[in-house]
């Protein structure tokens, strides 16, 4: 299976044969993989090869470090979210059955940042609602989400309403249509801070997508963006031909 002649890197080497194990289920969910020592001694390469394909299979979600325990197959699958329709974060846990959360960090009225307003066709001197929430699913943190609200189109918005779903609080209570949204996806690294507060290591590969939601008339109502676990989460979008 290891070609030193091959250009493949070593790491990526390692990487696929850790994979065959778990589909071959010569490695279960739970089970503990050998040391990177024992992955050294056996393929007769560095403990910096071996631990970068280890930490390559710890960020994509196939494997979980405990710490003082070692590393084990992980025993969740990624969640799966199409790139089509416009759902909220509540909407699309509870479709998979899962129940869904919020941990409040913080709730304040601000003045906007000019790329805030000028997504929100707000002036610098109109002031937003700034939410930032940890998204939860099975009480498991998923994502940090910050919220941009236009004050004087939700005056009577308090922490209590916004903590559970702002959507169905937009929708259900204001008897606002969200009729669209324009959204951006890529890549990006946690913080410390962010990091600690998604249980997840320290410059971990996160999603970050960007979102504007539009009423039927054309008039943004919210900007949001959001950093979900790259361990849990996949994009899915079908691309027709032509």
């Amino acid at each position: 299976m290891f070609d030193r002649e091959s250009p493949v890197p070593m790491y990526y080497q390692i990487e696929r044969y850790i994979e065959h194990l778990i589909e071959n289920r010569n490695l279960k969910a739970g089970d503990q993989i050998p040391s990177e020592r024992e992955f050294t001694d056996q393929f007769h390469v560095s403990r910096m090869t071996v631990r970068q394909a280890i930490m390559n299979l710890v960020n994509s979600g196939l494997l979980v470090r405990i710490k003082g325990k070692g590393t084990f197959v992980s025993n969740y699958n990624k969640i799966e979210k199409a790139l089509i329709g416009l759902n909220g974060f509540s909407e699309d846990m509870i479709s998979r059955g899962m129940k869904p959360g919020s941990r409040m960090l913080s709730f304040r009225r601000i003045l906007p940042s000019t790329k805030i307003a000028e997504r929100l066709g707000l002036s610098k001197s109109e002031e937003v609602f700034e939410i930032k929430r940890t998204r939860l699913a099975d009480d498991e943190p998923m994502a940090i989400e910050t919220s941009y609200l236009p004050v004087h189109v939700f005056p009577k918005l308090t922490e209590k309403k916004a903590s559970p779903s702002l959507y169905h609080y937009i929708e259900q209570e204001c008897g606002l249509l969200i009729d669209h949204a324009d959204q951006s996806l890529e890549a990006a690294l946690v913080t410390d801070e962010e990091a600690k507060i998604l249980d997840i290591q320290n410059g971990s590969p996160v999603l970050l997508i960007e979102r504007c939601s539009f009423l039927k008339n054309g008039q943004p109502i919210e900007q949001t963006k959001s950093l979900f676990r790259a361990d849990r989460y996949k994009f899915m979008i079908t691309l027709p031909r032509g």
